[in-house]
């Protein structure tokens, strides 16, 4: 008999994650176009950045086994302030860990960390042939509301972003 897949706890980040964190992240940047980041993080460029958010803006954790896993975090959707209520996510999980539920049991909490902060709208800007994020984010309610058109360049190709946006 199988034995069940060991629960994942989230949590909020704290500084000794930002190795984990890099690690997942590094890989999208070098491999993929999940993120339009070009250069790898330094670990201390990550430590920056975990120690810069914090409240409704905290990063949050996916731990498996005592391990971290995956992350998840909210940014200010744009600078201007009629734009506040309104964030953007971000969801990040290990490649090797896809379609166990860790990316959905993170993206739920950040919805719940956004509506709780008072948020009135959560977008999400997704690589068009990211099916499986755009599978992930219409399963928790999101919903396609535009398309930007070679937005982005990376491995020497036009990249495609699909505007996904929940109501909250």
């Amino acid at each position: 008999m199988d034995e069940a897949p060991a629960p994942v706890t989230i949590r909020t980040a704290e500084i000794g994650d930002a190795e984990a964190i890099r690690t997942i992240y590094n890989h999208e940047v070098e491999n993929t176009t999940a993120t339009m980041d070009l250069v790898p993080r330094t670990l201390a460029d990550q430590q920056e950045w975990l120690a810069a958010r914090s409240g409704a803006f905290a990063t949050i954790v996916a731990v498996l086994e005592g391990e971290v896993v995956g992350f998840a975090s909210l940014s200010p959707y744009k600078e201007r302030a009629a734009y506040r209520p309104t964030v953007e996510d971000s969801v990040y999980v290990r490649r090797d860990l896809g379609g166990r539920g860790i990316g959905k049991a993170l993206l739920t909490a950040v919805i719940d960390l956004a509506a709780a902060s008072g948020f009135h709208s959560v977008m999400a800007r997704i690589e068009a042939s990211g099916t499986a994020s755009r599978a992930l984010h219409a399963s928790c309610g999101f919903r396609e509301v535009g398309v930007e058109v070679e937005v982005g360049r990376k491995f020497n190709r036009w990249i495609d972003m699909v505007l996904m946006q929940k109501l909250l």
